[in-house]
């Protein structure tokens, strides 16, 4: 199997490696001008019609280096669209993924004069239905649904000339390869594979012997290395101090993601924060469809400024200027952790993950992180600690409660011991490449719940590369507070 390494790839021009110039002219005009070296790697085979294995960690552009040569490719085919033919299928393993796959593609793909469709479940079938029979060019998909489609006659994959895999890794890790199978036993074999994943394993390799034709193999770092680009620390806590050392940290200015292993951990952590001022949204499975979008764009727009997510519904977030992740439950195994943290120190960008741990888990943590690679800084902590403050440095701010149930800014700062005023950050700030913000959101949990009074949305920037930290410690989770963009967004 031919193999190309791609660590060190000198940034280059879209138009330089191959893509027409109307799509390189509308890249341009969202700001995107050179390539990630995962797309400057790949982009020359996959637009010559080559079956591409990429490998590259969470944030390191895989969307744009499949979605620009499904759009480029499908564009000059003399094909035609076809009502329940799509010509282009891209599976994914989450209905966040999924969405926010569409929201990166969809622009590229109607400045070409291609349709796009998503297709998942926990929504109702019709709409997907009726966008099928006026027919798309290009499907994004999550198996389940998709082949509930296809068993009702109201999708047909023999006509699809591109396959993508997004997150192999994770459709294997929920079971999903059984149905993939299925869906890729039904598209032409002739048809162009390509398969995007942050770790290839032995799961991944049956994959690739079955469906890749002489593949050429683009990696852009080792296997299982962590990001450069963060800062590790693990604090032991007591079992009683651990609430409160959440809240703290995610009282402090910018965004956070926390991690708990349940469902039910996630919807309890997530009200407790609520409850002490704390403007947090939960993402689990057991949110309805609705409820999932609604919470995660109240993130990404930042009303909410705290996410606590489950592994398997975080896994399609990719949400600009996160700066700190914070892991309240360590995570099972180390590719866990390491997708987790990926949330952050994207596209090059700092960031900073957390660990608590509780006595009875001191062990797990510890080859928890031998087997990630990292050295992190361990730290017996309690609340007032002042590696909370170098962690997560600056005021923190809390809703507080007043008479008639009313909510308004400000609050005792538990590091500060007086009021706090969340301030935003302006230093540092990257450029980034994006789509335009979503108006209209319908108002989330955590709008409902601890939302700070006069709080106007932060304007919009464009989508890409998430904003630097400020100050001169690499560990600090300083990030924009006003740089926040009201969609998640992926490239």
């Amino acid at each position: 199997m031919p193999t190309s390494i791609s660590a060190h790839v000198t940034p280059v021009g879209f138009a330089d490696l191959g893509l027409p110039r109307p799509l390189v002219d509308r890249l341009a005009r969202d700001g995107i001008n050179e390539a990630f070296p995962i797309q400057a790697a790949t982009l020359p085979d996959s637009l010559a019609g080559r079956d591409v294995l990429g490998r590259g960690k969470t944030g390191s552009g895989k969307t744009y280096a499949f979605a620009l040569p499904v759009i480029a490719r499908l564009a000059a085919a003399s094909t035609t669209r076809q009502p329940g033919r799509p010509r282009a299928l891209i599976l994914a393993p989450t209905r966040e993924l999924a969405t926010q796959i569409d929201a990166a593609l969809s622009p590229l793909a109607e400045s070409m004069g291609l349709r796009t469709a998503t297709i998942f479940g926990g929504v109702k079938p019709g709409p997907q239905q009726a966008a099928l029979r006026r027919g798309v060019d290009i499907v994004v998909a999550c198996p389940g649904r998709l082949e509930d489609l296809m068993r009702g006659g109201h999708i047909r994959l023999d006509a699809v000339e591109i396959t993508v895999l997004d997150e192999a890794d994770h459709m294997a890790d929920l079971g999903f390869l059984p149905t993939v199978r299925r869906l890729l036993d039904r598209t032409p074999q002739r048809g162009q594979r390509l398969l995007f994943s942050a770790t290839l394993d032995g799961a991944i390799d049956v994959l690739v012997r079955r469906y890749l034709s002489d593949p050429v193999v683009h990696s852009v770092d080792s296997a299982s290395s962590p990001v450069t680009q963060m800062t590790h620390h693990v604090l032991h806590v007591d079992r009683d101090a651990r609430i409160h050392v959440i809240a703290d940290l995610a009282a402090a200015p910018g965004r956070t993601v926390v991690f708990t292993r349940t469902k039910h951990g996630a919807k309890a952590l997530a009200r407790q924060l609520n409850a002490r001022g704390v403007s947090a949204v939960e993402l689990h499975g057991n949110l309805s469809q609705g409820a999932r979008t609604r919470n995660l764009a109240s993130f990404s727009d930042g009303t909410a400024t705290t996410l606590v997510a489950t592994d398997i519904a975080a896994r399609g977030i990719h949400v600009d200027d996160v700066g700190l992740v914070l892991h309240a439950d360590p995570p099972v195994e180390h590719k866990a952790y390491l997708h987790r943290s990926g949330r952050t120190a994207r596209a090059g960008a700092d960031g900073t993950v957390v660990t608590l741990m509780l006595d009875a888990q001191v062990r797990d943590v510890r080859d928890l992180t031998r087997k990630a690679g990292i050295k992190p800084q361990l730290t017996k902590a309690g609340p007032d600690h002042p590696i909370l403050q170098l962690i997560a440095p600056g005021e923190r701010t809390y809703a507080a409660k007043v008479a008639g149930g009313a909510e308004m800014a400000g609050g005792t700062g538990a590091s500060n011991g007086g009021k706090a005023v969340r301030q935003p950050r302006t230093q540092g700030q990257r450029r980034s490449q994006g789509q335009p913000r979503s108006q209209g959101q319908p108002r989330s949990q955590g709008q409902r719940q601890g939302q700070r009074q006069g709080q106007g949305r932060p304007q919009a920037q464009r989508q890409g590369q998430p904003g630097s930290r400020s100050g001169s410690n690499a560990g600090t989770h300083g990030h924009s507070a006003a740089n926040f963009s009201s969609r998640a967004r992926v490239r």
